[in-house]
């Protein structure tokens, strides 16, 4: 049997967040508390790299792994969030949609309180290693090939351009991607893509569509003490079903008729 490997996929971790974001935000104390079912789980917190290796077959993993990772980049994530990660030492991964950070920067995100770009260094000395979130946050399943291309190369260069050293992993936003967009990915240079899929990873998932479990403001400690014990959800790798494909030739028919990017959310 394939053993189940949680990867925790949080966006805020705020009180009062913007209604847009708010299903996917939990407090500062009910984050605490995930974070404490993770040490008192036993499991070993690992990096999106460490399991990217393990993937490609030139490292092992060890017993019983779990990863945190974080998308978008909000306020709380260099400050309260970082801080409760290092408190009990706990390494995770960001993605960060950059044209949502960097000064100038534009994105589909609607409003919300931000990191800034600058302080993704500070993410690092904590513990984080960071990843792309594309840009603009746009359904990269839906974008021309020019467009995907922009999507997945000017959000990395960016990101190596502020912490001096490659970014080797991306996040598709909202978990969108197909087939083309994932071998882009590889061509792009990025080593790894999560998705999402709301199921577990395992030693046998795809380098560019690891699963993750999407954290909801409705999951409690008991449902996060469940996926640390492996209960809860499919394990991937698994075909995409029939209501996935035909959702994605949906998105982007739609796209095509308004003529512009959409928002993936």
């Amino acid at each position: 049997m394939t053993a189940a490997i949680p990867v925790f996929l949080y966006h805020a971790v705020m009180d009062d967040p913007p209604d847009w974001i708010a299903e996917f935000t939990v407090t500062p104390k009910e984050f605490a508390a995930h974070l404490d079912a993770v040490v008192d789980s036993g499991r070993a917190p690992v990096t999106i790299s460490a399991l990217a290796e393990h993937l490609a077959g030139r490292a092992p993993l060890p017993p019983r792994p779990v990863l945190l990772t974080f998308d978008d980049g909000f306020a709380d994530l260099p400050g309260p969030t970082a801080d409760a990660l290092a408190g009990r030492a706990l390494p995770a991964t960001a993605y960060l949609t950059t044209g949502a950070i960097a000064p100038g920067g534009h994105s589909l995100l609607p409003p919300a309180p931000m990191m800034t770009l600058d302080r993704a260094v500070e993410l690092e000395r904590s513990g984080m290693e960071i990843g792309s979130h594309t840009v603009t946050h746009a359904q990269l399943d839906t974008l021309t090939t020019r467009q995907l291309r922009a999507e997945l190369l000017d959000s990395k260069a960016v990101l190596e351009d502020t912490l001096g050293h490659p970014v080797p992993h991306l996040a598709y936003p909202h978990g969108y991607n197909s087939p083309r967009v994932r071998a882009m990915a590889a061509r792009a240079g990025y080593r790894t893509a999560t998705a999402v899929r709301h199921a577990f990873s395992s030693e046998r998932d795809e380098r560019y569509r690891i699963a993750r479990l999407i954290v909801r403001r409705g999951h409690t400690v008991a449902d996060v003490e469940a996926w640390l014990a492996g209960d809860g959800a499919r394990i991937a790798p698994y075909r995409d079903g029939p209501k996935t494909v035909g959702w994605r030739w949906y998105r982007r028919a739609r796209t095509v008729l308004r003529g512009r990017p959409a928002f993936a959310g």
